[in-house]
């Protein structure tokens, strides 16, 4: 029997149509990834990128980075696990949506950073998707290109696109954007809904040029594949709020966002967890993703966290390294139902000898 490419087996769909109801099962959805936090350092065509410099569009060749896109798939062949491999624009390599609402974007190790500005209010007020933009439109050809070279073996996905308040702090700057909150209430919350709508505008742009993969969407982000309409959500920068403020100024932005896709969902660190209870009140987000950062907080910390997700009914996606006595832990600390753990491992004897604990 030939094996499916990429390990993309289409009868794994089940288990996401299970992790999306949150249907009974009797262990989690797990996968196994080899890709790091630095996404630089996986291809041969950012490698060759001069730290410190400014990335510009014309410096983004998509042929180039087919080969190793290839490569990287190739992964879900050796590991064995439950997910579906796919692929977004250069992975989370380039923040597109900075660099299409024209912030610098600068080369860093491992990584490129948008660079905060300080734009005036006028400027805040004439934001919007400009489709002539360079950055969007090697975006899209971006995407294109992905879609040619798969040829259905693989889906193609958005990519990580910074949130609302990201946008307001890299385009006024962190910290201004802050006292903008405080000091010009008005102006700041009309900037976020323009974000906001730019954000969307976005998404639903690049899914014009996206084909459904077996009937359903994908997030190449998080290897996840949804049978409705998805988008993935993200607000950093909400870490600097207070919950007050949280409730004031983004959640109902969040709320418009989440409402318009049937399978929403959103990216959090460990630093936003005392907000953990406003996002909760978005009922129309269907996931969380919490990631298990490398410098965040030991894993049993985070657990109260993740229980609080499963009582509110919610899918739960934990993206990150684990030890064994941490795959022991989530196995027992938490339920299987609507639950994905997403593995960062070093190699694929990693992966073998966390399977038996996570009860593959």
């Amino acid at each position: 029997m030939l094996k499916a490419p990429f390990g993309n087996d289409p009868g794994k769909i089940e288990r996401y149509a299970a992790f999306w109801s949150r249907a009974d099962v009797s262990r989690p959805m797990v996968g196994f990834t080899m890709r790091g936090w630095f996404p630089l350092e996986e291809y041969a065509a950012t490698r060759a990128w001069p730290v410190n410099a400014e990335l510009t569009p014309d410096m983004v060749v998509p042929e180039a980075f087919l080969e190793d896109e290839e490569r990287l798939l190739q992964e879900g062949e050796l590991l064995g696990d439950d997910i579906i491999r796919g692929d977004m624009p250069a992975a989370a390599a380039i923040p597109w949506l900075s660099g299409i609402l024209g912030s610098r974007l600068r080369i860093l190790p491992g990584n490129v950073l948008g660079e905060d500005r300080s734009a005036s209010w006028e400027e805040m007020e004439a934001l919007r998707l400009d489709q002539a933009n360079p950055w969007f439109e090697t975006y899209v050809k971006f995407a294109q290109a992905l879609v040619r070279h798969s040829g259905g073996r693989y889906p193609v996905s958005h990519g990580a696109l910074v949130g609302p308040c990201d946008i307001l702090g890299e385009l006024r700057g962190h910290t201004q954007s802050i006292l903008d909150i405080l000091e010009e209430p008005e102006r700041a919350m009309q900037a976020l809904w323009r974000a906001t709508h730019v954000f969307d505008e976005v998404n639903a742009a690049i899914w014009q040029h996206l084909p459904l993969w077996r009937g359903g969407y994908f997030d190449g982000m998080y290897q996840l594949w949804a049978p409705g309409p998805i988008i993935r959500m993200q607000e950093d920068a909400s870490s600097l709020y207070s919950p007050a403020l949280y409730r004031k100024f983004l959640q109902p932005l969040d709320r418009y966002l989440a409402a318009r896709y049937a399978n929403s969902f959103i990216h959090l660190h460990s630093t936003s967890m005392f907000l953990l209870d406003a996002f909760l009140e978005i009922e129309e987000l269907r996931c969380f993703e919490i990631n298990n950062d490398a410098i965040g907080p030991p894993l049993g910390e985070m657990v109260p966290y993740f229980r609080m997700v499963q009582k509110a009914r919610r899918s739960l996606l934990i993206r990150g390294a684990l030890t064994p006595d941490d795959a022991r832990l989530l196995m027992d600390a938490l339920e299987p139902r609507g639950l994905y753990l997403l593995v960062v491992v070093k190699d694929a004897g990693e992966a073998a000898a966390l399977r038996p604990l996570l009860g593959l």
